[in-house]
């Protein structure tokens, strides 16, 4: 195996340690990773709303995945659903202060996870892995 693909598999190995370990603090609060991630985006998200199209973009899910999420969301309450006045084509998504809570409670749960993988890290050592991540994810294959 080449070095390339060694370092790809490492990558793609620690990202599935860390979701592993987080999936249980999400389980608390009967959420999926997508689910927690549509959550994040609303929350960070303008006045706690945004678009299907828009979140779809952002998480590189399909429009078919996106409503199944979406609407399991809605139904335990975390988000609402409705139809963009300019558009009935779209679908606009709000987070809910239940919502909201969800996620202040699991991501400081979450960050504790992230702290022990990257401790023994300096900034700049972080700063320089993100750096190199980010051009990883930029380039055009």
């Amino acid at each position: 195996m080449s070095i390339d693909e060694r370092v790809m598999m490492a990558i793609v190995r620690a990202a599935e340690r860390f979701k592993k370990e987080a999936s249980v603090v999400l389980k608390d609060y009967e959420l999926t990773f997508p689910q927690y991630n549509v959550l994040r985006v609303l929350d960070a998200s303008k006045n706690g709303q945004n678009t299907m199209k828009n979140i779809n973009k952002i998480m590189l899910v399909s429009g078919a995945n996106m409503t199944g999420i979406t609407k399991r969301l809605e139904k335990v309450g975390f988000i609402n659903r409705k139809s963009v006045p300019e558009d009935d084509r779209l679908k606009c998504l709000e987070i809910t202060e239940k919502g909201r809570a969800a996620v202040k409670a699991i991501s400081d749960r979450k960050e504790s996870i992230v702290k022990k993988y990257l401790l023994k890290y300096s900034e700049e050592q972080k700063a320089q892995l993100l750096a190199i991540l980010r051009e990883i994810l930029k380039a055009k294959i």
